[in-house]
């Protein structure tokens, strides 16, 4: 596809808290294009994204959006968080501006092959390690999409040598579906219900994750987590080559742990890395995430050695299972990332100590059930906040079948949540924000929830 942006009137629907508009705008300024970036929510909300276009010539409509800005428009860049159904996408549509998105202009625009990543939990730690192995060889590597940062900007320097490395969202990949494009070598991490609250169901949400694999060629590969029973059902609607990985099952093309080794066996060769005893983040999840980096890594020209590095001196990312500080023989991690049920229980059972449990926030359409099993089962004490709290607590009331354990706690506010979880710790004690939800109801997002709690961690 052919674009011209030059001297072009365009809108920019979405600005975003996290900035998801600022690459876009400011790559379509450079490109000549006279942009409007519009946004329902305010400039005062929206100050740290604005502050990222300071001094650009972009025209604003915060607060609110105006029907010229999508009638009038000789084009509309849609942010992917933009709910399909806004009524100002019909306006554009039945004045025939044609809509684009950033990730589709990346994909038609970028020379380099693209390794994507998604998921329902663990994208961005996988997309971080992926990158942090590349970064290890030779090859320039460039690490960017939904874990917040656009390389549209960086479009110029990027070489076809290169390779790119992208977290891809739900909402992205509805996108790249559109403009039937798919990532060479893709990797999914697993799937569980998520943005139940913008889809209709479990299955559009799948259909739409489908977008990484739709459009592979035969000579690409699709690295699927072995142990999730939904992705064992893609197999048959890959188009390319299907690698698996596994924590509990030895495979004969893949990747899998074997005692002390991560074992990846690719395109008739197998390496063996020794270095499962000094992984430094905890829980199964991240075994498996680090299987999938690897796998795509090996691919795209790692061997074992850049391996091996990369997983001995990664302490993970911050919000997700990040270890804080220990305090009277009581360790505090931040999980803030955890907006899902299925992430908060990865987060519970990867300790074998009692945990104290701060969760709780928005409700988002998630199925609490199995949350609140786990919760029973492995919580010393649930402290429950946030519009979800009455929900999760009587759910974790049934589990309990009448047993002391754990005790039960609904507090007003996230600092009461917290003092209650310092209170209660005993030295060898656990205590961890893990969510289980997003974060809209309480905070701007799961950051700032995060912060709150690493600054109250820090004050004791």
């Amino acid at each position: 596809m052919q674009y011209d942006f030059k001297n072009k009137k365009i809108t920019v629907m979405g600005l975003g808290l996290f900035g998801g508009g600022v690459g876009i705008a400011q790559f379509l300024v450079r490109q000549g294009a006279r942009v409007t970036v519009t946004d329902v929510r305010t400039a005062q909300e929206l100050s740290p994204s604005v502050k990222r276009l300071e001094g650009l010539p972009i025209s604003y409509k915060l607060g609110g959006h105006c029907e010229d800005d999508f009638v009038s428009a000789d084009m509309v860049i849609v942010n992917p968080a933009v709910p399909k159904d806004s009524r100002y996408l019909h306006l554009a549509r039945n004045n025939h501006v044609p809509m684009d998105s950033e990730i589709n202009i990346f994909f038609q625009l970028c020379p380099a092959p693209i390794i994507g990543i998604t998921g329902s939990n663990g994208k961005s730690t996988t997309t971080t390690l992926t990158g942090k192995i590349l970064h290890q060889t030779q090859r320039t590597t460039w690490v960017g999409g939904n874990i917040g940062k656009s390389l549209l900007s960086d479009l110029g320097e990027i070489q076809p040598a290169d390779i790119v490395v992208l977290e891809l969202s739900s909402f992205q990949l509805e996108e790249l579906l559109c403009s039937q494009t798919s990532p060479g070598i893709s990797i999914v991490t697993n799937i569980s219900p998520n943005h139940l609250d913008r889809y209709p169901g479990m299955n559009e949400y799948i259909q739409a994750k489908k977008g990484i694999i739709a459009h592979q060629k035969p000579t690409d590969y699709a690295i699927l987590n072995y142990d999730d029973p939904e992705l064992r059902r893609w197999e048959k609607e890959c188009k390319g080559n299907v690698l698996w990985y596994s924590t509990r099952t030895t495979l004969s093309e893949g990747a899998f742990i074997d005692g002390n080794s991560l074992v990846l066996s690719v395109k008739g060769n197998t390496i063996a890395v020794p270095c499962v005893s000094g992984i430094k983040i905890p829980g199964i999840h991240n075994l498996q995430n680090i299987l999938a980096a690897s796998c795509a890594a090996y691919l795209a020209g790692a061997n074992g050695r850049h391996i091996e590095n990369t997983i001995a001196t990664f302490p993970g990312l911050e919000h997700r299972l990040e270890f804080v500080r220990q305090i009277n023989g009581v360790q505090y991690y931040n999980d803030s990332k955890a907006t899902t049920p299925e992430s908060a229980m990865a987060a519970v059972t990867a300790f074998q100590t009692p945990v104290i449990l701060i969760a709780g926030g928005y409700d988002k359409g998630s199925d609490f059930e199995e949350f609140a099993g786990v919760c029973a089962k492995r919580a010393r004490s649930v402290i429950l906040i946030g519009k979800t709290a009455k929900k999760i607590e009587e759910l974790i009331r049934q589990k309990k079948e009448g047993r002391e354990m754990p005790s039960l706690f609904t507090p007003t506010t996230f600092r009461e949540a917290f003092q209650q979880a310092t209170t209660i710790a005993k030295s060898g004690d656990v205590v961890l924000l893990s969510p289980a939800c997003a974060s809209y109801d309480m905070f701007l997002n799961y950051e700032e929830r995060g912060r709150q709690f690493k600054d109250m961690v820090r004050a004791l």
